[in-house]
């Protein structure tokens, strides 16, 4: 099940994945939040299984607590920046650096950003955090019929902030790039093994095959921004036994113990010596008359 905008690089990193481990995907689609009939949390708690989520790194977290998602399964694949984009043929302005970002907002004449979560960032923060919150606020608005960078090809708004990976797919536009780090919003887009996974192995392959160096330049293509951190250990499977080739340590021979030496006995103390016994005294002799 998937959800998000991490969809474009899915379509494009599939084939590849299904050629190299044999593994055939059946994908279906769906809000990551909500109570639509056709949202991932909605269709989970109908008895729908399946072996891997992928969608926004919080919703991801939400489905773990539910019980929906193995613990210790979570991989981030990649992160989203948000970024600038104004319409084809007009010049770059310069946004390198935050100062840069601020002087390109206050001399812009119209702004739009779209009605999502990333949206009420830059509203609620971004600005704020510029300092121009109240200079740029009449020259801005939220859209929701239409994409942010349609508004900006059609020439209804000079400058347009979206995701990179929501407005590359419009034609007409110029993306003048990401938004400097220091005042960066990233949506991290993860996915995680199903607790109702009927091939846990499978969702695995798929999970580490995402995440790996291999996925990396698909994912670059579509304006997210791969993350590629150390492969997990295995999520579900025992771990594998010791190889046998490594050499088993000889266990110690045992020590002779020394030899005791005989001890001699203990000699019997010595009797006692009989106390000397009193001599007799003469008697006196009578004396002759």
């Amino acid at each position: 099940m998937m959800s998000g905008w991490f969809a474009p690089a899915y379509r494009d990193l599939g084939p590849q994945f299904e050629d190299e481990s044999g593994n055939t995907l059946v994908t279906v689609w769906g809000a990551a939040s909500g109570t639509a009939l056709n949202a991932i949390p909605v269709r989970l708690a109908r008895g729908e299984w399946a072996d891997v989520l992928i969608v926004v790194s919080y919703a991801l977290d939400d489905e773990i607590h539910a019980g929906n998602v193995v613990p210790g399964s979570k991989v981030d694949f990649a992160r989203s920046p948000i970024g600038m984009v104004v319409r084809e043929g007009a010049p770059k302005p310069d946004i390198s650096t935050v100062d840069a970002l601020r002087r390109t907002l206050l001399a812009a004449k119209s702004i739009v950003y779209p009605q999502s979560p990333s949206g009420i960032d830059i509203a609620n923060e971004l600005f704020s955090r510029l300092g121009i919150d109240g200079r740029v606020k009449s020259k801005s608005r939220m859209v929701s019929a239409e994409r942010v960078a349609t508004v900006v090809a059609n020439g209804d708004a000079e400058i347009g902030l979206q995701q990179v990976v929501e407005l590359l797919p419009v034609k007409g536009i110029t993306v003048v790039g990401s938004l400097p780090a220091e005042v960066q919003r990233y949506t991290v887009y993860s996915g995680g093994i199903a607790t109702t996974a009927r091939n846990p192995a499978g969702a695995e392959a798929l999970i580490r095959f995402l995440s790996s160096p291999d996925a990396a330049a698909a994912i670059s293509r579509t304006g997210l921004e791969p993350i590629t951190a150390p492969q997990p250990q295995p999520l579900l499977q025992p771990q594998p036994q010791q190889q046998q080739q490594q050499q088993q340590q000889p266990l110690p021979l045992p020590q002779p113990q020394p030899q005791l030496q005989p001890q001699p006995l203990p000699q019997p103390p010595p009797q006692a010596q009989p106390l000397p016994q009193p001599q007799p005294q003469p008697q006196p002799q009578p004396q002759p008359n």
